[in-house]
């Protein structure tokens, strides 16, 4: 399968997955899944199990996770529509990560890290990989998440199916 072909639909599933199913008339369950043969038969763009799988497999960010079953799909993390992915509350390690853009840090700075039109604030496990999403935005700047400290002050946090760290707020004051 084309590197392009991977790459023009797993954007599709992203977007109809995390922010916008309506978009084709999908719907997802409460918890984010959609069934497969639904997906197919609405998408705009040409989809099979096979190659739904492939991108399922391919995905270096592991954005997407199957059923058991293998009959239906959805994002790890990211939406911007309401669901309950069904995660636990998870203690983090001491210290997490989090990407931005350089043009970005001083608004962070002021208010904390927000989620915006998403569920959740993105924080990652390693420096490398914060690095990496803040490149998508610009020069990238790595910020440090005091997430230790901040769970021991009663904050929440999530663990996704691939490994990225989920909270609702980063405050300034857990930032450096």
């Amino acid at each position: 399968m084309s590197k392009d072909i991977l790459k023009t639909t797993s954007k599709f599933l992203s977007f109809v997955l995390r922010h916008r199913p309506e978009s084709i008339g999908l719907t997802l369950d409460g918890n984010g899944w959609a069934e497969i043969e639904v997906l197919i038969a609405k998408a705009s763009i040409p989809l099979n199990h096979a190659l739904i799988a492939e991108v399922v497999a391919s995905s270096d960010k592991k954005r997407f996770a199957l059923s058991e079953d293998g009959l239906w799909i959805r994002a790890n993390q990211g939406h911007s529509v309401q669901v309950d992915l069904q995660l636990a509350s998870q203690t983090p390690p001491e210290i997490l990560f989090h990407g931005t853009a350089e043009g970005s840090v001083a608004a962070i700075q002021r208010l904390g890290l927000l989620k915006g039109s998403r569920q959740h604030v993105h924080l990652s496990p390693d420096p490398e990989t914060a690095r990496r999403v803040g490149q998508r935005h610009g020069r990238p700047t790595v910020l440090r998440v005091y997430s230790a400290q901040m769970h021991a002050a009663g904050y929440q946090f999530l663990l996704s199916e691939n490994g990225v760290w989920l909270c609702d707020h980063v405050p300034p004051a857990y930032l450096e």
